[in-house]
């Protein structure tokens, strides 16, 4: 408690002096401040209609970017006081250091009894070959657990199964979402425990289970010395996701050919289908009902997720601050209408919402992106929550929680809790 005192003090203190710093300089320096303000808007402002557009016109608006952040960077260093305005930057981010540091949960999970013939599925090609670099296999049989390599051609879900009936009592997945998400589902069907070996690309199952994605030799004492929690699994039409399906844009973009290999000129040669001023929209329509019971025909974006999402707020924004909590999360965005409001609320365009099911129809299959991987589905697509069905095991020197569970949900709330940290009024 009173690490986290002086942490949400130290927040205050550099939070407060990065405002004010910031604003005498802005007084100052008038009118700088405003001109750099205006070119950055409209560089954004030019940056988002040439993602929705193609050609000549799409050349002529990155042109435009390039300009316009070139002469705010030029207005930028050509004024006299370039170090104080980089002060107040460092202030800032430091500031949010420590409230991060603050708000930081530590969970103690209750002791579980290590299994007896634990098995370990990993890839050697996910994460740009994490699991080679970091002995993995060598690293588990040491702890007493079978490494099963996982071989172009291999059927994952067969190894493991054969892995089950030949007396396994606990599974570990190491390498990307896909992989984490196959091998937790046969998991929860036998009612094993599971561990998530972070050897994948971006783990971010792992960072919202509260395991350290840097260390992924460690993340294997989940079955030495580890503690036990039950987590939430969700599912689409019978195939099991961790993180979350989509639909949409991105569902469009890992469908076409080359997108591995370049992922971000993909999905830009594909927003314009779906985001342009004369959209197409998907390739495929799509059917489905928000929670005022309104019917709506497609959207530029589809997310289901296992849990909610924060989306649009100013801390923790793209991690889920838990997973057991026995609902999808849902946000869907059928026009651009500016960035996401807090959950909850939605506006005209967007919508982000909870439940514990939730159906997307159509008259044909329908592209979709689950955790990452490229599939196509028959309609209607039926998801739904699976509460607590998962035993997950995680390592006693791991956070055990998701770096977003503690905290607040936008920065009013978060200068609150700071204060009330800070006084002691907060445990």
């Amino acid at each position: 408690m009173a690490r986290r005192r002086v942490a949400a003090t130290a927040a205050l203190l550099l939070l407060a002096a990065a405002v004010v710093v910031a604003a005498t300089e802005a007084v100052r320096d008038f009118p700088r401040g405003p001109v750099v303000v205006a070119l950055l808007v409209g560089g954004a402002a030019a940056a988002w209609q040439a993602v929705r557009r193609r050609g000549r016109i799409r050349h002529a608006l990155l042109a435009g970017v390039a300009l316009l952040f070139l002469a705010a960077v030029v207005v930028v260093l050509t004024g006299e006081r370039v170090g104080i305005g980089l002060f107040a930057v460092a202030l800032l981010l430091t500031g949010l250091a420590c409230a991060r540091r603050a708000f930081r949960v530590q969970v103690v999970l209750p002791p579980a009894d290590p299994p007896r013939r634990a098995v370990m599925v990993w890839n050697p090609r996910s994460g740009g070959g994490k699991a080679v670099t970091s002995h993995l296999a060598d690293e588990a049989r040491a702890r007493g657990i079978e490494p099963i390599e996982l071989k172009p051609g291999d059927d994952l879900v067969q190894l493991v199964r054969e892995a089950v009936a030949r007396g396994a009592d606990g599974l570990a997945a190491a390498g990307g979402d896909g992989t984490q998400a196959l091998v937790a589902s046969i998991a929860a069907e036998h009612d094993l425990p599971f561990a998530c070996i972070p050897a994948g690309t971006r783990n971010h199952f792992a960072l919202d289970l509260g395991v350290d994605r840097d260390d992924v030799v460690g993340a294997l004492d989940a079955f030495v010395t580890g503690g036990e929690r039950r987590v939430d699994l969700a599912e689409v039409n019978g195939r099991v996701f961790v993180n979350n399906v989509s639909l949409g844009l991105y569902a469009e973009a890992v469908q076409r050919e080359g997108y591995r290999d370049a992922k971000l000129r993909t999905i830009l040669d594909t927003a314009p289908d779906v985001l342009g001023p004369r959209p197409s929209g998907p390739s495929v329509a799509l059917r489905w009902r928000d929670p005022d019971g309104a019917d709506h025909e497609s959207a530029a974006v589809i997310l289901v997720s296992n849990n909610p999402y924060r989306l649009g707020n100013a801390v923790g924004s793209g991690m889920r601050p838990r997973l057991d909590g026995g609902e999808l999360g849902v946000a869907a965005l059928s026009a651009p209408q500016g960035p996401p409001p807090p959950p909850g609320k939605r506006v005209r365009g967007w919508g982000q919402w909870t439940t514990p099911t939730f159906e997307v129809d159509s008259s044909q299959p329908v592209p979709v992106g689950v955790d990452g991987e490229a599939l196509v589905l028959d309609p209607p697509l039926r998801f739904t929550s699976r509460p607590g069905v998962l035993r997950v095991r995680i390592a006693r020197q791991h956070p055990g929680a998701s770096p977003s569970a503690g905290l607040p949900e936008g920065l009013r709330q978060l200068l609150g809790s700071l204060f009330d940290v800070a006084a002691g009024r907060r445990p």
